[in-house]
């Protein structure tokens, strides 16, 4: 028996733990705890996820391809590094402030007889 102690220490420190915890909270508070502990560890892979896509969906909203080969460039410039083209800028064109009448339909209303 003394051998018995010996070899599963472990085991049999983790099950009095649980079995007095049990005694003393209940068991709903068991399972509640094992369901939180539970949640956590779904929780935090879906928050690292939801952080790395908003950090790639802001990245990826600084390129600028060019207009004549089609290259690919990150940052504020105007011209082609490869062939000197103009860059099309994705964020000006989505812009509304620079020409607002151009993006604005005008309607008149007629009376109906």
């Amino acid at each position: 028996m003394d051998y018995f102690l010996k070899a599963n220490k472990n085991l049999l420190t983790y099950t009095l733990t649980t079995l007095i915890v049990i005694s003393i909270f209940g068991i709903n508070f068991f399972i509640s705890f094992l369901g939180n502990i539970l949640l956590i560890l779904l929780l935090i892979p879906l928050f690292l996820l939801l952080i790395l896509f908003i950090g790639f969906n802001s990245y990826r909203s600084k390129f600028n391809t060019c207009n004549n080969c089609g290259a690919v460039s990150l940052g504020l410039n105007d011209t082609c590094m490869n062939c000197g083209g103009e860059l099309n800028d994705k964020n000006k064109e989505i812009r509304l402030d620079k020409h607002p009448s151009e993006r604005t339909i005008e309607v008149e209303a007629e009376e109906i007889k």
